[in-house]
Formats: C-alpha cells, sequence, structure tokens
C-alpha cells in the first residue's frame, strides 16, 4: 500500500515538473516509512543514492520524508546551497511542516517543491536545451 493516492503522487510529480521547467535544478522526493539513523545523514545517504550530486551544475535538492517517524529533511548540494539565503532551507521546512502538522503531507511536499523551485529559478535559470537530469516521481526508500 502507497503513502500517497495516485492522484497525490501525481500532483507531487507535477509540482516537480512544473519548478523544472523554469530551472536547471533538479528536485526529488525520497519518502519512507521509518529513518534508521539521523534524519540528515539518511537525506544525504539518499542524495547520494539518487545520484544528485551528480547534476552538471550540482543544483540538485532533495526533500526527504520519514512518514512513521514523523522526520523530514531538506538538502541541497553545494552549488545551490551557497547561493539561497542562510534561513532558505529551515523556513521552506517550517512552511511544509505547517501542512504536515494538518495531515496534509502531499501539500506540505508541494509547498517544498515550490518554494525550492523559485530559488532555484532565481540562481539558476532555465537554459534553452536544458535536460531534465534526473526522475520527477517519487523514490520510495527501504525503509519499512
Amino acid at each position: 500500500m502507497s503513502i500517497f493516492s495516485e492522484k497525490e503522487q501525481q500532483l507531487i510529480s507535477q509540482a516537480v515538473e512544473s519548478a523544472e521547467r523554469y530551472t536547471s535544478g533538479e528536485i526529488r522526493i525520497c519518502v519512507e516509512k521509518t529513518c534508521s539513523e539521523p534524519v540528515l545523514d539518511r537525506a544525504a545517504n539518499y542524495f547520494h543514492k539518487l545520484g544528485m550530486d551528480k547534476t552538471a551544475q550540482r543544483n540538485g535538492v532533495l526533500i526527504y520524508i520519514a512518514t512513521n517517524d514523523h522526520q523530514f529533511a531538506i538538502i541541497g548540494d553545494a552549488g545551490i546551497n551557497r547561493l539561497v539565503p542562510h534561513d532558505f532551507w529551515d523556513s521552506t521546512k517550517e512552511a511544509m511542516l505547517s501542512h504536515f502538522k494538518n495531515g496534509e503531507l502531499a501539500s506540505g511536499i508541494i509547498t517544498g517543491v515550490r518554494l525550492a523551485g523559485k530559488q532555484l529559478q532565481t540562481y539558476f535559470p532555465y537554459i534553452d536545451g536544458d535536460v531534465n537530469e534526473l526522475p520527477n516521481e517519487i523514490s520510495y526508500g527501504d525503509g519499512k
């Protein structure tokens, strides 16, 4: 059984596609039930596992969520991290958390995608001929 309905999965994938339409950056979502290590370490492991550190401009953003453990993290690659405002990831997490607290997991993820997309668009605008380097679908982790 999936964490998201088919419609929610489509909306999340569409939000990623829409955000990436205006940027050369890449956004991925990784969801699993439990987090077997500190959440930032787990997110970093998936960041590498999903090949997000291999983008041409090092401008990938990962939103990682462990649903049963109620933990999540947003991490960006070196290219984006050196450019966004110091509190950007924290303010994005707060915006997402307001949805999560109301049981709106998909809406929270979509909010995070949109906010990350706006920052990516600012610092890494779309370039003619840009290639979508990574899939837009949700990646489901190994946690049970």
